[in-house]
């Protein structure tokens, strides 16, 4: 197995070339006092180090022992808790946090990249720092004074972590009809009382206090997800002067026994008149928690493309050195027993098929990501717009398309293997593991896909996908006479008038049956997304193209040749999936519950 090193190459390349980020930041003042070029690149070469030196070499370790419960008490594997005293002290949790607080205020354009080193080197640690960041986020953006006042600056430094508590045992996606309460204490807290499951890291031993945000429903409240509010309840009570007090009235029941992510303490937390604090108002709680949302589910979307990109590096790494049979052109390394399996066409067409979505992946969310930035910091209120726009009509296709594929591409990776994918001592069948999770939390992938069909695109009446549409198109035209587009622009003008069409296709059936959106939800999120990597690979053409010529790294010219086979071969699946999507919902709804 390869020991995971981050591709700081390729980050560098999606940031300053193709999306020239470092102009995006000093169009907007309030990213520009906090980042430059040179910050920027000193934070990418740290977080490199960190990611390779310290957690990938624990991610082994951490899968084979797991978390242990004992006594509603938690203890994390070995070698996790110095981990996370590292990130603490490189203020790493904070990295995208208000300065206000003691954050660095990074722009999220950078923060993914972080991510999706810590993710690829060792995915059920980064949950932690993951979760943290966007507990932190939903109090900053909803919090009053007092309590960022309070917590903030302890979430950031990484002294405190942080956790979401949502789902319960009878309500996943349907959270209108969680049952935990939160009954008013006379001052400004509330009682909280339920059992939520499913709680990533809600309890352990790396940090000193666990602050948990809490979807539970008030006396009276109406019913449904308008009868929702968000609760801040720590761990440990925390006293005028800042310090700890005695311990809140919940704890961990349980934690489960999972496929992957092993390393993490997935838990059982039981509230039992918990004393906790309105974040937000009374009955807007599901606001506040799409706040964190947005971020945090393009980042289960890095975390596809983190697994990819190490299982990419393992299995390129396995081609190059594993001899057998002869090349099908004749023998290549004539001195060797047989050749390199790098040499056989579907050895080829595996590390290709990989290599192209998880550096069109790596664009996407980073292109996700600078509408984030767009969102939140441009002082422009019609681009602001766009931005809350695309990141709206973006996030479920980056969560749902790039889990898809990260997990296609760690099985991918597996099958370069063969037999020795399917052993332990390789490290391929713990990505297949791990990667697994990200097409189910955070909201499962049918559920992205019914987001983006029957919200977005029919809710919006098409509106947000013309926003996308018109991106790409403007693109189009403004490269028109770009000598080395010009074999990419016909098929991306061609795919985007499919979806286009498939689109207004949807628009029209929705008015009459009720299972449209439904029914062409998986098919039309992923002719989308095949889509959506065309674009980016496009962009990357037009970046790697001045270059490539006297590229002796082979970096430039790789690019091109990548960009040529997604073209050729992966992009023509959006053929068959517009036809499917087109079918409507009849076949689909057709049969009985008896005759399935």
């Amino acid at each position: 197995m390869a020991d995971y090193q981050a591709p700081l190459r390729d980050m560098r390349f999606v940031l300053n070339e193709v999306f020239d980020a470092p102009a995006l930041w000093a169009s907007m003042p309030r990213l520009a006092e906090n980042v430059d070029p040179e910050t920027a690149d000193a934070i990418l070469e740290e977080a490199g180090k960190i990611s390779a030196g310290v957690l990938a070499p624990i991610s082994r370790e951490g899968d084979e022992q797991g978390c242990q419960w004992k006594d509603g008490e938690v203890t994390s594997p070995e070698g996790f808790k110095e981990a996370y005293q590292t990130i603490v002290e490189g203020g790493w949790n904070g990295l995208g946090g208000s300065p206000e607080f003691g954050g660095m205020g990074m722009p999220k354009t950078l923060v993914a990249q972080f991510e999706e080193m810590m993710q690829g080197a060792n995915m059920a640690f980064g949950l932690a720092p993951m979760l943290t960041a966007g507990a932190a986020l939903a109090l900053n953006a909803h919090g009053s004074q007092e309590l960022k006042e309070k917590y903030l600056p302890n979430l950031y430094s990484g002294v405190w972590s942080g956790s979401m508590d949502l789902t319960e045992p009878h309500a996943g996606t349907d959270l209108g009809i969680i049952r935990t309460k939160a009954e008013p204490n006379g001052d400004d807290s509330c009682s909280v009382t339920g059992t939520k499951i499913f709680i990533t890291w809600g309890e352990h031993d790396m940090a000193e206090n666990i602050i948990h945000f809490v979807l539970a429903k008030l006396p009276d409240a109406p019913k449904g997800p308008k009868g929702i509010s968000l609760f801040l309840v720590p761990k440990f009570l925390v006293n005028e002067d800042g310090s700890l007090g005695e311990r809140n009235s919940f704890s961990c029941g349980s934690i489960e026994k999972k496929m992957g992510i092993k390393g993490s303490a997935t838990c059982v937390m039981n509230f039992d008149g918990a004393k906790g604090w309105l974040v937000g108002e009374p009955n807007k709680g599901l606001a506040a928690m799409f706040t964190m949302m947005n971020y945090e589910r393009l980042g289960v979307g890095i975390q596809g493309v983190g697994a990819a990109e190490a299982s990419l590096q393992s299995a390129r790494e396995y081609a190059m050195e594993r001899l057998q049979s002869r090349a099908p052109t004749g023998p290549q390394e004539k001195e060797k027993v047989a050749d390199p399996i790098l040499v056989h066409p579907d050895v080829r067409r595996m590390l290709l098929t990989m290599k192209s979505y998880v550096e069109g992946g790596r664009a996407f969310s980073t292109y996700v990501a600078s509408w984030l930035d767009i969102a939140k910091f441009c002082d422009e209120e019609e681009l602001r717009k766009k931005g809350d726009g695309m990141v709206a009509l973006l996030t479920p296709v980056a969560k749902a398309f790039l889990t898809d594929r990260g997990l296609e591409s760690c099985i991918i990776g597996q099958q370069v293997f063969g037999g020795h994918g399917f052993i332990r001592e390789w490290g391929q069948e713990q990505l297949v593991r791990d990667c697994r999770i990200t097409q189910i939390y955070e909201g499962a992938n049918g559920i992205q896909a019914l987001d983006l069909m029957g919200r977005k695109v029919v809710g919006s009446q098409g509106k947000l996908f013309e926003l996308f549409a018109d991106d790409v198109a403007s693109f189009i035209e403004e490269n028109r006479d770009e000598e080395s587009l010009k074999p990419f622009l016909e098929p991306l003008a061609a795919a985007l008038e499919r979806l286009s069409d498939v689109t207004e296709h949807v628009l029209g059936q929705a008015g009459d049956d009720a299972n449209a959106a439904g029914a062409a939800s998986v098919d039309y999120l992923d002719l989308f997304g095949l889509t959506a990597l065309a674009y980016m690979w496009a962009r990357m053409v037009k970046a790697a193209a001045p270059r490539a010529e006297g590229d002796t790294s082979g970096f430039y010219t790789g690019k091109l040749k990548t960009a040529r086979f997604y073209y050729q071969r992966l992009l023509p699946k959006t053929v068959s999936l517009a036809e499917a999507v087109r079918s409507g919902s009849e076949s689909m709804m057709a049969l009985t519950a008896d005759e399935f």
